[in-house]
């Protein structure tokens, strides 16, 4: 009897990542591809099909890849959803979920990306570079495209490329959660060293104040009026004054609070009668956050109680405030935490655990039920035409994420 031997069309299985550790450098390109495309918040339909495209390329099946509405429910009405990619596993374990935000901030529009050295930057001096999170969405897709590729063992897993983090963590806030398959633990790769691992974070609340006065002529009988500017004014100059304004700190409570962006008034000769504010108030601790912005309302009914005009109007405010996200800290034995230790120092490192003042789309994942470490990808000087992205840590960053896609 003859026997001939048949090249199976499936990539013989492997248990180890030591091959594929000297591989790494082909999500460079993929990372610079992914940063000249523009994606801002709300605007992420353009990333969203690349990826897409070179899943299916892979060979995912087009019924694994799903996008949800999220971008139906936020407050940008965005062009797509989170974007879903699950797979089944080859091996028995409880779902992970690797996960990174496709938007960026919108100086990073129009990003032209050029290596320099260990160093990626953008050629264009009006433009970030977009690492962030461009370099987070590369390393998980590149971890999904090795498994794909090279039929590597693994458990259920997750990926999730999430929508408008940028303005207020919105995406993964309205995440369609039965697309995710129920995972047990996630890993969020955002800004910062690879070996960095985000633990905990502060809540955000963001408030919309609208000062109401009465307008006058500015000229003719400006006693008459009720400036919504000067209302503004006073407010701000009293929590500023008692220490409620900027970094705040009472007894062993810290937080923050900003006034970032004011808007009112049409000209010199009116007195402005109606003036808007957009503030937020921030706390690793709920209470204190609350009593942050409890201050900031008293303030500025204080201002418009006591402004008046010449026959005894005075002006009045409304607000409209939401939680944005809630802080949280993962617990010091929480198996996820435990887990992205494991890998980082499998890939030589030593991890550190850090607490962040912003928010990251952990926040989100954590109330979701799904307790999420958030670990850096190179990123530096975010958000500023100085961007940069480490290749050197880049590629560590996919290390780190192909341990724990296969567990090992």
């Amino acid at each position: 009897m003859t026997t001939r031997s048949v090249r199976s069309s499936q990539p013989k299985p492997r248990s180890t990542t030591k091959s594929l550790d000297d591989n790494v450098a082909d999500v460079i390109p993929l990372a610079m591809k992914l940063m000249k495309i523009p994606g801002q918040s709300g605007q992420e339909g353009r990333v969203s099909k690349f990826i897409c495209a070179k899943l299916r390329r892979a060979g995912a099946p087009e019924q694994t890849i799903r996008s949800d509405d999220a971008h139906r429910r936020t407050p940008i009405q965005g062009e797509t959803g989170n974007l879903v990619f699950k797979l089944p596993g080859t091996k028995r374990g409880p779902r992970r979920l690797l996960m990174a935000h496709l938007d960026t901030v919108p100086i990073c529009v129009g990003s032209i990306p050029v290596l320099r050295g260990p160093l990626i930057v953008s050629a264009n001096p009006n433009s970030g570079l977009g690492a962030d999170d461009r370099a987070g969405t590369a390393v998980v897709l590149w971890t999904a495209l090795k498994l794909l590729r090279n039929n590597l063992p693994h458990p259920p897993l997750t990926f999730l490329w999430s929508v408008q983090e940028e303005t207020g963590i919105h995406g993964v806030r309205h995440i369609q959660r039965s697309l995710l398959g129920r995972p047990r633990m996630g890993f969020n790769w955002d800004g910062g060293a690879p070996d960095k691992l985000t633990i905990g974070a502060t809540g955000g609340y963001r408030i919309k104040i609208n000062i109401h006065g009465l307008a006058s002529h500015a000229g003719g009988a400006p006693e008459q009026g009720i400036s919504a500017i000067t209302i503004a004014g006073r407010a701000i100059a009293e929590l500023d004054r008692t220490g409620w304004l900027g970094l705040i700190q009472e007894k062993n409570r810290m937080g923050t609070s900003n006034i970032g962006a004011v808007r009112g008034g049409h000209a010199t000769n009116v007195i402005t009668d109606h003036v808007v504010l957009r503030a937020e108030a921030r706390s690793h601790h709920p209470p204190f956050r609350k009593r942050i912005v409890k201050k900031i309302e008293q303030a500025f009914r204080k201002a418009a109680r006591t402004t008046t005009s010449a026959d005894g109007k005075s002006g009045h405010v409304t607000f409209d405030g939401s939680l944005d996200y809630e802080s949280f800290h993962l617990d010091e034995k929480e198996p996820a935490l435990l887990e992205a230790e494991n890998a980082v120092q499998a890939v030589g490192k030593t991890p550190v655990r850090t607490i962040t003042n912003g928010g990251v789309d952990a926040n989100w994942m954590v109330q979701h039920g799904i307790p999420t470490v958030s670990l850096g990808a190179g990123q530096r000087n975010q958000h500023t035409l100085d961007e940069a992205l480490d290749t050197d840590e880049l590629q560590t960053a996919c290390r780190i994420a192909l341990r724990l896609a296969l567990y090992q």
